[in-house]
């Protein structure tokens, strides 16, 4: 059975109209690369799947509110990413802030990211405790500033600036460790 693939304007008019063939066609399209979206900030591949369900209901049921400004793949990714804080916030876990001189103590040290796979790298971040995760991906690949996020969590900024502080930190040393490399021959 072959899948028909539609342009994502044929998904949002149909979608908006309310037509159940065209949301799951939305769906089976969209739903892999917004399920990375999800990985990235679910501790696990079970909280994934909830934050990803949760999101698509979001979206189906906001689809009219849509006004066009920006991409609709961008707008149903920034419901993911609502969606899963709204999911950190309910399951009221309590995030491990550093103290901001503690996360300056950090070393200044660059590391290259890059230089490691995508799943690799997702197993890494999804090891960090939830606050560090969170920051971390609304800072680090969403782009939101510190500002945003210490406004969006109920933060101040200097620990939204000390959680990623210590990711980064966490995520190096981790890495390292993966790659068989002594973190401290390399550190300063």
């Amino acid at each position: 059975m072959k899948l028909t693939q539609y342009r994502i304007d044929e998904l949002l008019e149909g979608c908006k109209a309310g037509n159940r063939k065209m949301q799951e066609a939305l769906y089976t399209q969209t739903s892999s690369k917004m399920f990375a979206v999800c990985m990235r900030y679910a501790k696990d591949r079970m909280e994934a799947e909830d934050v990803l369900q949760m999101g698509y209901i979001k979206v189906f049921q906001k689809v009219k509110e849509y006004r066009g400004d920006g991409s609709f793949e961008g707008w149903i990714r920034r419901i993911m990413v609502n969606t899963a804080i709204e999911s950190y916030r309910k399951g009221l876990r309590s995030m491990n802030v550093v103290p901001v001189e503690d996360a300056y103590e950090q070393p200044a040290t660059g590391f290259d990211f890059s230089r490691l796979g995508m799943q690799d790298l997702m197993k890494v971040i999804q090891k960090l405790a939830d606050g560090y995760r969170l920051v971390f991906n609304m800072y680090i690949i969403e782009g939101y500033s510190h500002k945003e996020i210490s406004e969006t969590l109920g933060i101040s900024e200097g620990a939204s600036k000390s959680q990623l502080s210590r990711a980064r930190a966490i995520l190096r040393e981790e890495i390292m460790k993966m790659e068989g490399i002594n973190y401290a021959t390399h550190a300063g």
